[in-house]
């Protein structure tokens, strides 16, 4: 009745994983999950400032490195410009502008510090610096350095599967990255994220803003048809146990393979079902153009052009509107593949119940502390800097002047300094947040 057979010894994995834009909601996501079990992760953060930065930084099994994965070298203002004194001024480059950038460069500094040591790379490359350099000069440090395994957070280039289908340029420019790994001969997988649970708010925040109405309800107006399926992720829930588990599996299982991550596939009118269960209140969906009410950076400005042109295209009927990833077989595998990967998502309806006043009171919003008034219980928790991890660290929405707007260009060379007013970058309650990683 006294034996007990010996405790199983759990097998500390002794592998680095490289990692950037370790901020964003994919890459924070997997590294909470991977250092949970042991790995260590080599991670790129742009700078140390936020919740998200801080965590990934103060990590143990975690080496940051600091930096931009891009170059940028001020350019000549145009003809006629001057500060009034007879020079030409010297102006900054847009650093989100999409496809060839003059001034824009590669970190490969960076990049070599990043893969040298490196068995297993997760990456998921942003429209900051010229993307399509940036995950073609990724690839080759991997290739260098004999990574054994290299994740890649792709999308589709629709114009690729429909020649009638016009292409979302920064989807298209994740698309060539994946030609490149495969063409490199890189053992590697390619994972294509659903639309994230975590990108609705009621800030004026383009597409995903499901706008509150007097009567307390919310509108969420989109181009999709109200009744095409669309394929729906728990990015910061979700994606971090998803990849894990393919790395556990192996190039074996994976090399080659596309995988799409998306653990719900409903329609908007569906998708708005399903949140006012969660969140308690009304939900309409009201199909119409996208509304840009804030600064955006003119890379993501062209996406937003782009997506409701192709999401316009089949009209009132939803079965030709072009599927969300592209591939319709790629479509028709959610969510079996994602739940074989893991089997504990968050829904959507989860969500709304049990994250989103939680981050619409990060973002400063009140409406939920009426609503736990009502029920005479106390208001959830505010941390940090005066907001929680969960939103205000991925949003880079900033407030002032009582207007919300998203940072177009890069911030200031000060760090840690809130913006003055006449400066494009803002802050939001607290130290400003210099990574634009709310679409990673």
């Amino acid at each position: 009745m006294n034996f007990r057979p010996p405790k199983r010894q759990m097998i500390t994995p002794d592998k680095t994983i490289a990692v950037i834009n370790a901020s964003g909601r994919q890459a924070a996501s997997f590294i909470r999950v991977a250092t949970a079990v042991g790995y260590h992760v080599r991670a790129q953060l742009r700078n140390l400032e936020g919740v998200v930065a801080a965590e990934v930084a103060t990590n143990p099994h975690v080496t940051v490195i600091q930096g931009e994965l891009y170059t940028k070298e001020p350019q000549p203002a145009k003809v006629g410009q001057n500060q009034g004194n007879g020079h030409s001024q010297v102006g900054e480059v847009d650093v989100t502008n999409t496809g060839p950038n003059s001034g824009i460069g590669v970190n490969y500094d960076i990049i070599e510090k990043l893969f040298k040591g490196a068995q297993l790379a997760f990456i998921n490359t942003t429209f900051y610096g010229d993307e399509v350099k940036i995950g073609q000069a990724l690839a080759d440090a991997a290739k260098k350095y004999n990574v054994q395994h290299y994740i890649y957070s792709s999308m589709p280039d629709h114009h690729y599967y429909n020649k009638d289908w016009p292409s979302l340029p920064l989807w298209a420019s994740k698309h060539k990255v994946e030609e490149y790994i495969r063409k490199l001969g890189l053992p590697a997988t390619f994972v294509y994220a659903g639309i994230y649970n975590n990108n609705f708010t009621s800030l004026p925040y383009p597409l995903f803003c499901t706008e509150m109405q007097e009567d307390g309800s919310f509108v969420w107006q989109a181009p999709f048809h109200p009744d095409a399926k669309l394929p729906w992720l728990d990015a910061e829930h979700d994606v971090g146990p998803a990849i894990l588990q393919i790395f556990k599996d192996g190039v074996k299982k994976w090399g080659g393979k596309r995988i799409a991550l998306a653990y719900e596939m409903l329609s908007p009118v569906e998708a708005c079902e399903v949140f006012s269960r969660g969140v308690g209140r009304p939900v309409r969906y009201k199909r119409g153009p996208i509304e840009v009410k804030v600064k955006i950076p003119e890379g993501y400005r062209c996406q937003l052009e782009a997506l409701e042109q192709l999401f316009t295209l089949g009209g009132d009927d939803p079965t030709k509107q072009p599927p969300y990833f592209g591939d319709i077989e790629l479509e028709q595998s959610c969510p079996r593949v994602a739940l074989e990967l893991w089997e504990g998502p968050r829904g959507l309806e989860e969500y709304a119940r049990e994250v989103f006043p939680l981050e619409e009171q990060a973002n400063g919003l009140t409406w939920m502390l009426e609503d736990e008034a009502k029920k005479n219980i106390r208001p959830p928790p505010i941390i940090g800097n005066g907001y929680l991890s969960t939103l205000a660290e991925y949003h880079n929405l900033y407030q002032q002047n009582g207007e919300i707007i998203i940072n177009p260009q890069d911030p200031p060379d000060s760090e840690g300094e809130e913006y003055e007013e006449e400066e494009e970058g803002l802050v939001m309650r607290g130290l400003k947040r210099d990574d634009e990683e709310w679409l990673a």
